[in-house]
């Protein structure tokens, strides 16, 4: 049997998997575990106008529910026509600095300014504030979409290798054992030590896990709510806030004592998994603050008096 001519579809996937292997670290991201926690955390503390509004923009397939479609942007971004959101998940700094600043770093791989995580998550706040504020209602967004990439990408802003180091793609990179398995760094802060410690102390329920970081957002974090939800001069949604915080946790946390071929086993895991519950946490709540100030609808009454 002779060769068979290539056709387009065989040119596209070649294309396709060869940008893959370029830019093999923005395929990370929370992983589905990560995005339902921090979607159903922030389900909870949703005032009643933004609910009923959260449910009126989700997709019929969602029934109601938030959390279920908080992946989506991680399902789409390889898709052709979604392709150009990948560089939105992660902002990367400078190699050591542990600082970020939206002006050196907010910007994709073909040096487009205001392509980060960052820059989407003002991007799409602008969208809905002009929609349902009346900012400018002449413009036309798909809200549904703009609901379900804030939500997705204010979780990955809490992330804290997604605002790691360049030199290492957020720790894409830079491989490590995780007890006997072969992964990456970013890998294991994205899914490993949230899979961990479903399997180890929640019973193999993510729910179980949701529920107890609710436990101590009521309990023992809850004096600290206020400071959480806090945007200087009363800004809508603070991510440069919540993007140096990632990366102060990445040296501290993430990359200490992490280096390529580490092997990271118990003291790592017990020692990062408040860590990653903490910011989960913080994720939600500062999402559904957001939401919260987007969809009231007695700011918009009174604006209109």
């Amino acid at each position: 049997m002779g060769f068979r001519r290539m056709g387009w579809h065989d040119l596209l996937w070649i294309v396709r998997l060869f940008v893959l292997m370029q830019l093999v670290h923005v395929v990370f991201s929370w992983g589905k575990h990560g995005h339902y926690a921090v979607c159903k955390i922030a389900e909870g503390y949703l005032t009643e106008d933004a609910m009923a509004t959260v449910k009126e923009l989700l997709p019929d397939y969602a029934n109601g529910e938030l959390a279920s479609v908080c992946s989506w942007p991680d399902d789409i971004k390889w898709y052709y026509h979604w392709y150009w959101t990948s560089p939105l998940h992660y902002v990367d700094t400078p190699n050591f600095k542990c600082n970020y600043k939206y002006g050196r770093d907010c910007y994709d791989s073909a040096g487009r300014r205001n392509n980060c995580v960052t820059g989407a998550i003002f991007n799409y706040t602008k969208q809905l504030f002009s929609a349902y504020q009346g900012y400018n209602p002449n413009l036309k967004y798909n809200l549904t979409e703009a609901l379900i990439f804030l939500a997705h990408y204010m979780a990955d802003v809490h992330q804290p290798l997604h605002v790691g180091f360049t030199g290492d793609l957020g720790g894409s990179i830079l491989k490590v054992r995780w007890y006997r398995r072969k992964t990456n760094l970013h890998h294991v802060w994205d899914t490993l030590i949230i899979d961990t410690a479903v399997k180890t102390f929640y019973g193999s329920d993510l729910s179980t896990m949701v529920r107890a970081i609710q436990r101590n957002i009521t309990d023992a974090w809850s004096s600290d709510i206020s400071s959480w939800n806090y945007c200087r001069h009363h800004n809508r949604v603070c991510p440069n806030l919540y993007a140096a915080e990632s990366v102060r946790l990445a040296c501290n946390f993430a990359y200490k004592n992490a280096t390529p071929g580490s092997i990271l086993e118990d003291d790592y895991f017990l020692s990062r998994l408040p860590v990653v519950e903490k910011r989960l946490a913080q994720g939600g709540i500062r999402l559904a603050a957001l939401l919260n100030r987007l969809f009231n609808f007695e700011v918009k009454i009174g604006q209109s008096l």
